[in-house]
């Protein structure tokens, strides 16, 4: 049985659209860009919740055994001090089972930031030639739990080049 490599690809606000928002920050100075939309789905009764978080790095070629998503909530990534970063999504089926053969993996700068839709399977945080610090947004609490963890087949995440 052969492991499933996925490359890694530069960020692309288009490919990623079905599993959430790339945060980019503006160009122009002075001008704002929102992200806003993105938080509004979330259970009744949760909170938000801001958290930072302090990353070991990995080295490339990373082995991916498990997955998670967040069934009820948006999670948005904001890189700290982050130097590069690995984001990678996969669809779930009908019944909300992953489906690894369509994984897509991002090879992301430490200047921009990512938020996963509801529902959304995808690896936790993980970086590249250093450690690094996010900052985390999302929703908790409410009568549903929101935090579901995956083993998979391992999969390999290879540099593109």
């Amino acid at each position: 049985m052969s492991v499933l490599t996925v490359p890694l690809r530069a960020p692309d606000a288009t490919a990623f659209a079905p599993y959430g928002h790339l945060v980019v920050p503006p160009d122009t100075p002075g001008r704002r860009e929102f992200y806003s939309d993105t938080l509004q789905t979330r259970p009744l009764d949760s909170a938000p919740v801001l958290h930072v978080n302090h990353v070991l790095p990995l080295t490339l070629p990373i082995e991916v055994s498990g997955i998670e998503r967040h069934p009820h909530a948006a999670q948005c990534f904001l890189p700290i001090d982050v130097a590069r970063y690995v984001v990678m999504v996969m669809p779930s089926d009908d019944a909300g089972q992953p489906l690894p053969d369509r994984t897509l993996a991002f090879l992301m700068p430490g200047t921009m930031g990512v938020s996963y839709n509801p529902g959304v399977w995808h690896l936790g945080a993980t970086v590249l030639d250093r450690p690094g610090h996010f900052t985390v947004l999302m929703w908790r609490g409410g009568p549903q739990q929101d935090d579901e963890f995956r083993s998979i087949a391992p999969m390999i995440i290879s540099d593109s080049t």
